[in-house]
This record gives C-alpha cells, structure tokens and sequence, in this order.
C-alpha cells in the first residue's frame, strides 16, 4: 500500500510484504458504546464498560461527579483523558495531579485512584495481565479460538526516571505539522495517536486503505460519524472469502481491525468528527520516525525499534 505524498505515513520505510494468511485473520468488530449494556454503573450514573484487543484491555467510562476508580494493578496502566467538562484527580503512592483537557496519563505499576471532578470521559489501556479486568470483558468470544495472526506483545523498556505519575496534557495545544502524523504517545505496553479533529467530510479521494502483518488497530471513534472500510484478501480457502465492509457507525465507540485486513477510516460527519489509534504494543515504524513520538524521551524504544 501506499500513501499520498503529502501524507506523513509516506515517510515510513515501507512494510515487507504480508506473511500472515488472510485464512486465518479474525472478524473485524464494531463496538458501538451506547449501543451495548454497560459493564459497571455507579450510584451516580457513571457508565463503564470493558472491552480488549489481542493484548490490551479497553476500559471506556463516562463518570459522574465523585465516581471513583480504585486500582492496584501490576503492570502499567494508560489513561486517555478525553474532551469534557470535568476534571480527573489521579494518586499515586502519595502523589496527586489534577488533569484538564485532552491528556495522557500514565500510571507505574501499584495502588492508585482517579475521582471524577465533574462529568469525566476517558479511555485506559490495560495489558491483559490486567486478569480481573480479562475475566468481564464484554467481547470475550471474539477471541474464544484465539488472537488470529496478531502476535503477543512484550513490554518496552522501563521508562526514564521513578515518577508514579506521567502527566501530557493540553494536547489540544499542540499545533499539527506538517512532517508528523497525529499526537502520537506510548507506554510500555500501547501506543495511542490523538488525531486532530477533522471538520466535516474527508475528502473521498484521499482515503488511505492499508494493512498490518501482525498487528491489530484499535480505531476509538470519540465523536462525530465514520465509515470503516475492510477488505478481507483472498486466501487458498474460498469458504472464508467475505464481501468488502462499509460500516458506518459514531462515538463512542471502538473498532478492532485485525491483520492483515486492508482498511481505511473516513469521517462522514458534518461537525467535527474525533477518532484515537490506539496499538498495542507500540508500533516501531512509528517510533522510528524523528519527532513523531512526544514523549519519547520519557519512553526508550525497544531495541533496534527506532528511538524517536
């Protein structure tokens, strides 16, 4: 696949040609928010609702004011914090730090809580050491046979310094240009790329269809209206040969794509329509790249991953 040449992604060294067997790819899956049960409320009305990939869990929440979360979790957690009227207040092993706005948190290994100041919105990231969070996720059978042709992710390096609590914020703040793609932030275990609003429609004639050999993508819809295009290539087994997909669907919701299926994501909205990437483990390619990555310098890439 290639991209157009004002596209950033036209930077990356272009991918060896796909090794995984399109036979053994899984479903796509739309996972529309408001559309399903959630998994957990609160007195208040908070909403949560739990979800995973091949090696991540994806907690999404809507929580009222006062709700809590509570976590002693062994591996390191990421926090997206996304656009809303609130404030989260997260501690960790003493500290606190009070988050506005679009911003990344993430969370070392041990005990920490969040409170919701207000109506609050996010995203967390889990590995899926994260059992009991394994146990109720609410998509389980897509993955009852299996993770497909997407391989286990291992943790990057530990990140610099022994702070609990990484805190990126104001991301709204953080101009586009034109050398970089997206808002792009990792942790050991996932990488997530903030992509800037678009206003209205994309362009249909600029779509960017594409493929991952070994990797699934998480597109989050956070507001506004897509349509997901996937394409399933022929393999040997004429059986699992499948129509192209067009699935339109809005926020909030969570796309898992799994390779190597081709697609490609296009806002239909009239307002202003939101979407987050989210890998996991961290992607490489993009890690190569000089400057893409905006806290690579809290984040060593793994070795011989680039050090972007």
């Amino acid at each position: 696949m290639t991209y157009a040449s004002t596209d950033p992604r036209a930077q990356l060294t272009p991918a060896a040609a796909a090794s995984s067997d399109p036979d053994d790819a899984l479903s796509p899956q739309y996972l529309d928010f408001h559309a399903m049960a959630p998994a957990e409320t609160t007195p208040a009305g908070g909403r949560t609702w739990i979800v995973r990939g091949a090696n991540v869990v994806l907690v999404y929440a809507e929580l009222a004011d006062g709700d809590r979360v509570e976590r002693d979790d062994a591996d390191e957690t990421l926090v997206l914090v996304l656009p809303c009227e609130g404030a989260a207040t997260l501690v960790a092993d003493g500290e606190e730090r009070s988050v506005v706005g679009t911003a990344v948190v993430t969370v070392s290994p041990g005990p920490w809580s969040l409170r919701a100041d207000g109506a609050l919105r996010l995203l967390r990231l889990h590995p899926v050491t994260a059992s009991d969070l394994l146990a109720r996720v609410q998509n389980a059978d897509a993955y009852a046979d299996g993770t497909g042709n997407a391989v286990a992710a291992t943790p990057w390096p530990e990140p610099v310094g022994d702070e609990r609590l990484r805190v990126y914020d104001h991301l709204e703040d953080i101009a586009p240009a034109q050398e970089r793609l997206g808002r792009i932030l990792r942790s050991r275990h996932a990488m997530v790329n903030v992509l800037y609003p678009r206003s209205g429609p994309r362009d249909p004639r600029t779509l960017s269809p594409h493929t991952h050999d070994d990797f699934e993508q998480l597109s989050f819809v956070d507001d506004g209206r897509y349509v997901h295009h996937i394409r399933r290539d022929w393999g040997k087994d004429r059986t699992r040969w499948t129509p192209d997909e067009h699935r339109e669907i809005g926020g909030p919701s969570v796309t898992v794509i799994p390779p190597p299926l081709v697609h490609t994501s296009e806002a239909i909205g009239d307002g202003e329509n939101r979407m987050v990437d989210i890998f996991s483990g961290p992607r490489a390619d993009f890690s190569a790249r000089p400057g893409w990555v905006l806290n690579a310098a809290d984040y060593p890439a793994a070795a011989g991953e680039g050090s972007a």
